[in-house]
């Protein structure tokens, strides 16, 4: 079976360690996989988000278009399209929508899943057929990004991970994380940022045994917890690959 993984630009230039993840996990349980990219050009396909959050709607459009173009003939066919950043692959199933007509955008829509919706679906029609070995961490303190919540998604990243035997997770009761996109970012509001941390999150992370592993799918989510805690939280699919029964070197 073939499906298309979305190179989003986070974790492209920023933590592409969760990309080459994904491909060896995937690669492992028998998919092919391509990697979305535009036709001819060298700069990497974008959702727009980020144009989005500032109200450059043209900016974002001018990005989509190219998205819509690249990734249009593969959903056209029936072919899954995966992401690992929610607020990027979200974007495939609610802005993309809003902006385009439905004839144009609809397939992509019905095919864009994140990691863990792909996952749970394939196990539910039994085909997912990768065995995973225990790790030496037992416990996981599972943070949820807004968007996952927000798709009502997070029940599927706990099943993803309760593939790796003998792990115990933990979701944390928490609000958003205080990043909220680039909002964090902004120095005007740094300290209502770290408040919003405070108020559930960041304290949760730090009372976790020094063994539970940290994991939030949102890149900003886990930059918010490394630099509130000094733990680094790591993507889902870090959590796979790290117990493939033996590793494999991705072809892509």
């Amino acid at each position: 079976m073939e499906l298309v993984l979305l190179a989003d630009t986070l974790n492209n230039y920023f933590e592409p360690e969760n990309l080459h993840a994904a491909l060896e996990v995937l690669d492992a349980a028998g998919y092919r996989v391509h990697v979305a990219r535009s036709p001819g050009a060298a700069r990497p396909l974008c959702c727009g988000r980020s144009f989005l959050a500032a109200g450059l709607v043209d900016e974002a459009r001018a990005e989509q278009r190219r998205l819509i173009d690249t990734l249009h003939p593969y959903a056209a066919r029936g072919v899954p399209l995966l992401g690992l950043e929610p607020s990027c692959l979200l974007t495939l199933r609610d802005e993309l929508r809003a902006l385009w007509p439905a004839g144009s955008v609809g397939a992509i829509a019905e095919q864009a899943l994140t990691l863990e919706e792909f996952v749970a679906r394939e196990r539910r029609a039994g085909r997912w057929k990768l065995q995973l070995a225990p790790l030496a961490a037992k416990r996981v303190l599972l943070h949820g990004h807004c968007h996952q919540k927000a798709f009502g998604i997070m029940p599927q990243v706990e099943s993803t991970l309760r593939l790796v035997p003998g792990l115990e997770i933990e979701p944390v009761m928490s609000s958003c994380c205080g990043m909220a996109g680039a909002f964090g970012y902004e120095a005007e509001h740094f300290d209502l940022s770290l408040r919003m941390g405070e108020a559930s999150l960041l304290p949760k992370v730090r009372q976790a045994p020094a063994d539970a592993l940290v994991v939030a799918d949102g890149v900003s989510c886990r930059h918010q917890i490394r630099d509130g805690t000094g733990r680094q939280a790591l993507h889902a699919v870090r959590v796979l690959r790290s117990a493939l029964q033996r590793p494999l070197a991705s072809s892509h």
